[in-house]
């Protein structure tokens, strides 16, 4: 979905920004600069297709978004149980926002197990719409209910709307040749045209999304159209929605251009193609399914008219064994997986680092150890990353740090992994992947060049005279060895993981040479060029916060709370974690306070810690759920203080 974005449209300017009658008799209708809405139901309901529907016709209105899909690990959870809730929360407004919020203004309860799991989120005054016909006593009874929360006056205290939601989809079904069954799988739809209608919404784009998705079956689709124009007029005449509410597009927040929504996984699958051609490289992935990895692994299978060939492993291992020898070969090579699967892949990452092969390998970080929480967040793989790998086997680290930007950090891994010859480690994790965001599409000239020459003949002379080729002959500026395609006449040369000699390649055990490669090895990693950090401080602050990756959002939304109410502040965010830049230190001496928020136990704080000597606060949370900007604000406000 696409939509063209001018930089002239009014911005409005406040929570509720006004109110008007479109008509003698017709409904209020509301303007406000900004709404939460979360969707949740069981895992059957069909919460990510409905939020996924709502949040695409709300990129093609125009609203800056961001969302937070949240499921269960299981495939399909306990009916009515609090582990099976599935739900699906879009922030929007019209203008530039950073997170998915942290209150929902409106929530859509499937059935009781979703309110009781989502109603601790909800600030007072919040919409709660309430399926009623799913709160029988054996489903209340399920989740802890002694009595009807509908009825008991728990919920006086927020705006509540009770639909029959699953009655009133069945008889707008009636005339189709629909079981009941099958008729109730549509209320999601109907929930979807309620809200669409109460947020004014477009339409289109959802009803030809529905025919195209059962186009083999016309029936289904032709019912679920129904169901969703039947939550529509629904709005529309019942008396219990007297408002409706308009956010404008957010036109004044994003430069003029073509835009798109986006998730991060698909941002990096872009990313790579992308990456791919502007090297003239083939595009490999050698990888095995892994949440919340693999949307990547289906979405580059998509796209064979690019050159791209993905290979689904039997494990991680052979995923990642296949890469590089997909490297070696002449492609750009990937190997997508999560935490557990780099543990598994961490001997052949090795290698790489051995054979000097440039390799991508993406971690789309997940809760952990072990297998851990598959659907949840954490940011608690940059160690690993770093350090877990037997020897001194040194990668660069790269993090983008919100859905869009995954795009941007591909093509800089790619850069790096190219010119360097080298694995690359891309952190991503599954607050960035799942979640989605407005991305300008690029224009091709502004991306960067990435063309790759290959060796092509001797290029050292033996005292002799004779013109040989040597694989570990380095480039003096980036020293980075000859990338040798396998068959190219006069360019055999030994390749393997026992150390090798420099220049030769050939295998050495000899002391003083491995001292020299591990050194030299090292070095280029230390070498790379990466930009220098920039700092957004505006008041001379003296206390900096610092983050990495998806903390970016809430950090943002935090800092500008504290600003708007007079606190001082400065923010820095690393894209490059190894090498860090090189006026990092400098930046960091200038502050007499350095607060690190991270999603680990205090990662790259450690990291700061010890390699600039610095007395980096940190501030962390492990609950598999991205940071509140309130509660960050709060936490920024105390360091300030102390």
């Amino acid at each position: 979905m696409t939509s063209q974005v001018s930089s002239t449209a009014e911005q409005a300017d406040g929570a509720v920004v006004g109110e008007q009658r479109t008509a003698a008799g017709a409904k209020d209708v509301r303007r406000l600069d900004r709404v939460i809405i979360r969707f949740a139901g069981d895992s059957g309901d069909g919460m990510q297709l409905t939020g996924d529907r709502f949040t695409s016709e709300t990129a093609s209105f125009g609203n800056d978004l961001s969302t937070l899909p949240n499921f269960p690990a299981e495939i399909r959870a306990p009916a009515g149980t609090l582990p099976g809730v599935s739900s699906f929360q879009l922030h929007f407004a019209d203008h530039d926002i950073l997170t998915p919020g942290d209150a929902p203004n409106v929530l859509v309860a499937m059935n009781p197990a979703a309110l009781k799991a989502n109603l601790g989120d909800l600030p007072r005054g919040a919409e709660i719409i309430v399926n009623t016909d799913e709160f029988t006593k054996r489903a209340m009874q399920k989740v802890g209910y002694d009595s009807s929360p509908l009825e008991d006056g728990s919920l006086d205290g927020y705006s509540l709307h009770p639909v029959p939601l699953t009655t009133l989809t069945v008889e707008a079904l009636k005339e189709f040749d629909l079981t009941r069954k099958e008729a109730e799988r549509s209320k999601n739809m109907f929930a979807l045209g309620l809200l669409s209608w109460m947020y004014h919404r477009p339409t289109e784009g959802t009803e030809r999304f529905l025919r195209s998705k059962f186009a083999k079956k016309p029936e289904i689709a032709a019912a679920n159209i129904a169901a969703y124009r039947a939550g529509w007029n629904f709005g529309e005449t019942t008396e219990d929605f007297a408002v409706s509410y308009e956010v404008a597009p957010a036109a004044k927040a994003f430069p003029p251009g073509v835009y798109r929504n986006i998730s991060g996984n698909l941002a990096l699958s872009y990313g790579l193609i992308a990456a791919s051609r502007q090297a003239d490289l083939p595009l490999y992935l050698g990888s095995y399914p892994i949440t919340p990895a693999s949307d990547i692994l289906h979405e580059l299978s998509r796209h064979k008219n690019f050159g791209v060939r993905t290979f689904q492993a039997e494990d991680e291992i052979a995923g990642i064994g296949a890469a590089l020898g997909a490297a070696f070969g002449g492609s750009l090579a990937v190997t997508t997986t999560s935490g557990p699967g780099v543990a598994l892949k961490s001997e052949t990452i090795g290698l790489a680092v051995s054979l000097e092969l440039p390799l991508l390998i993406v971690d789309i970080q997940r809760g952990g150890p072990s297998t851990g929480l598959p659907t949840k967040t954490e940011q608690a793989d940059l160690l690993q990353a770093m350090y877990g790998r037997n020897g001194e086997a040194p990668v660069p680290v790269v993090a983008p740090r919100t859905p869009a930007d995954c795009f941007d950090a591909a093509l800089e891994a790619a850069r790096i992994a190219l010119a360097y010859r080298t694995p690359v480690f891309l952190l991503s994790d599954g607050y960035l992947a799942n979640g989605s965001e407005p991305w300008r599409v690029p224009d091709l000239q502004e991306l960067p060049d990435l063309t790759v020459r290959f060796a092509q003949g001797p290029n050292h002379a033996l005292d002799d005279g004779t013109e040989v080729f040597w694989p570990y002959k380095r480039d003096p500026r980036t020293l980075a060895r000859p990338w040798a395609i396998p068959g190219t006449p006069g360019l055999e040369h030994r390749i393997g993981g026992i150390e090798k000699q420099d220049g030769t390649g050939n295998i050495s055990y000899d002391p003083a040479n491995h001292d020299f490669m591990v050194r030299t090895r090292q070095a280029k990693i230390d070498g790379v060029d990466v930009p220098d950090v920039e700092v957004d401080d505006p008041d001379g602050a003296r206390t900096l916060v610092l983050g990495w990756g998806s903390t970016y959002g809430p950090i943002t939304a935090a800092v500008r709370r504290i600003r708007k109410e007079g606190g001082r502040i400065a923010q820095a965010h690393l894209r490059h974690l190894n090498p860090f830049p090189r006026n990092l230190g400098t930046v960091l001496e200038r502050y007499d306070k350095v607060v690190v928020p991270e999603m680990n136990l205090g990662q790259l704080a450690t990291l700061i810690r010890a390699k600039y000597l610095v007395d980096a606060r940190s501030h962390n949370q492990v609950n598999g759920m991205p940071f509140k900007a309130e509660q960050l604000a709060a936490a920024l406000k105390e360091a300030i203080d102390d």
